[in-house]
């Protein structure tokens, strides 16, 4: 087993911990959705250590880094991380604990779109009224990019896969209204990219 390393996660960890130390419920488990390496939610854990966390990973190699990475910093707040994937049809049946909050990093644009309505529709399944899901990466807003720099990684990302792409906050609104969300607030970060906080009405 290889604990797997991104820079981009040492970057950005502390930006989002701080909008999540704001936006995140006062106890219970929060959810995260596409762990990757298991750098966040080691941050987030020690950050919030009123918060229990679930890590999930759709690859074995990235489970196990989370896993490894929660041992080695000594966490007990932290569970073991599940095979989860938001394209499987009822995927919100894998968890067997009540969820306070979802998180999910990075994910939505290096997936099918089909990815992102099963996030919003499984965790629309799992979480109680007034509970938020949190989204961070790039964005388009109302089918523009905001930095030259995020049309360029759009096409790059089309160029790999072309069902891969940065969304757009009016489908995420839609989609996330039809699922059973409000968008409460969307907050500028570092690098180009946002945090979206829907809460489930």
């Amino acid at each position: 087993m290889t604990r797997l390393d991104s820079p981009s996660a040492e970057r950005n960890k502390e930006p989002i911990a701080d909008v999540l130390a704001r936006v995140l419920p006062a106890a219970g488990t929060v959810l995260e959705i596409a762990s990757g390496s298991g750098q966040h939610v080691v941050h987030f854990a020690r950050r919030l250590p009123h918060l229990a966390f679930q890590p999930s990973d759709p690859t074995q190699g990235a489970r196990a880094s989370i896993d490894l990475h929660v041992e080695d910093a000594g966490l007990s707040s932290v569970r073991p991380a599940l095979h989860i994937d938001v394209i499987d049809t009822g995927w919100q049946s894998a968890i067997h604990v009540a969820i306070a909050a979802v998180l999910c990093i990075n994910m939505i644009h290096i997936a099918p779109f089909e990815a992102t309505d099963g996030l919003l529709r499984g965790a629309a399944a799992l979480l109680p009224t007034g509970a938020p899901l949190v989204l961070y990466g790039p964005f388009r807003f109302n089918g523009h990019f905001r930095a030259e720099s995020n049309a360029a990684f759009d096409a790059s990302l089309r160029a790999r896969d072309p069902r891969w792409g940065i969304r757009d906050v009016d489908d995420l609104k839609r989609i996330g209204e039809a699922a059973g969300f409000e968008v409460s607030e969307i907050v500028d970060m570092p690098a180009n990219n946002h945090v979206m906080v829907l809460t489930r009405a």
